[in-house]
């Protein structure tokens, strides 16, 4: 194989470095047991570890819990964001930091068992580039929110393009080279999901079953949902603006017939069509479908102007490194 796996692996005469990226907003109920449960996985592995949790901008105790926890593991690296900008965000901010030659994206909520790391350092250590864990069973989700991601993969894979493998969140594996190429992608208006398929190499599923939240609530709620879905339609494909277009003229089609069909009437039968219920029917729809043009134009618009301003993703308050021994980011 030629990928980053063996060239950053034992295999280079070191032991090779793993990194664990752990995005995290108000989680002091779970960090501890999290911690717990990782550390007796990375223990088993073999492998130098570090673990870069990604506080972004939480109101709780959740990094005075990490600072208690990183007395007695020095592997701990606590990065704090100036404030809140989201988990898209707050995970870029992580690869940014992550020295490993792989690197795990893992939510602290303990919804993706942390059991499952050594599977994917297996496929890792094959030459896989990019392993992602696949759900096969979805606990502690309501029927609606199951209903509406499987509408939205089905939406991206029909609209997107580059198909987003179903059911497959940020938990996955990356190796320095995915990582890399990864962070060289600095759009403001961020979908991982979608960033992560897009950079191709060699990807592959791992399943595993997906457990409830260990405690705490989620802090995604539909709205958020939503805000997320936009975000990966308007990210990695123009459909939605060709959309507007063949509605446009559909509707400009059935407008023009509609009208020939008025004419023939009046000239056949000697009189005029009592339309006036049709005719605002017909106004109301095209002027709706107007607005709903121009607002996905203005949604392209807006992240065009974004873009341009060429702010900093993020700002950092202040980052405890881990201590690993290993000062040095492995080259792509």
């Amino acid at each position: 194989m030629t990928t980053g796996a063996v060239a950053d692996g034992p295999a280079s005469g070191r032991t090779a470095l793993l990194s664990l990226v752990v995005p995290f907003f108000n989680e002091e109920t779970v960090l501890e047991e999290f911690h717990r449960r990782v550390s007796a996985v990375l223990d088993g592995l073999g492998m130098q570890a570090e673990m870069v949790f990604v506080d972004d901008g939480s109101r709780d105790a959740s990094v005075a819990v990490l600072e208690r926890l990183r007395q007695n593991d020095p592997r701990i690296g606590i990065l704090q964001l100036s404030r809140n900008f989201g988990k898209e965000v707050a995970l870029t901010a992580g690869l940014d930091h992550a020295k490993g030659d792989a690197v795990i994206v893992i939510d602290a909520d303990l919804q993706d068992p942390p059991e499952l790391i050594p599977d994917l350092v297996a496929k890792w250590r094959e030459g896989y580039d990019v392993i992602y864990a696949q759900r096969i069973v979805r606990r502690g989700e309501t029927w609606l929110k199951k209903a509406t991601a499987r509408g939205f993969y089905r939406l991206m894979t029909f609209f997107g393009d580059v198909p987003l493998p179903e059911n497959v969140g940020d938990f996955r594996l990356l190796s320095r080279r995915a990582t890399n190429a990864v962070c060289s992608l600095r759009e403001r208006h961020r979908f991982m999901k979608g960033v992560f398929t897009w950079i191709g190499y060699r990807q592959v599923a791992v399943p595993f079953d997906r457990d409830p939240r260990h405690s705490g609530v989620t802090k995604w709620n539909y709205g958020r949902l939503i805000k997320l879905a936009i975000e990966g339609l308007t990210s990695f494909t123009i459909a939605p603006l060709r959309f507007a277009t063949y509605t446009g003229l559909i509707a400009a089609i059935f407008a023009f017939l509609y009208g020939v069909e008025i004419v023939l009437y009046t000239l056949l039968f000697g009189r005029d069509l009592p339309g006036y219920p049709s005719l605002i029917v017909v106004v109301l729809m095209l002027g709706g479908l107007q607005l709903f043009a121009i607002g996905l134009i203005g949604e392209y618009i807006g992240r065009i102007f974004n873009e341009t301003k060429n702010r900093p993703l993020y700002l950092i308050d202040r980052y405890t490194q881990p201590d690993t021994g290993r000062e040095e980011r492995p080259a792509a």
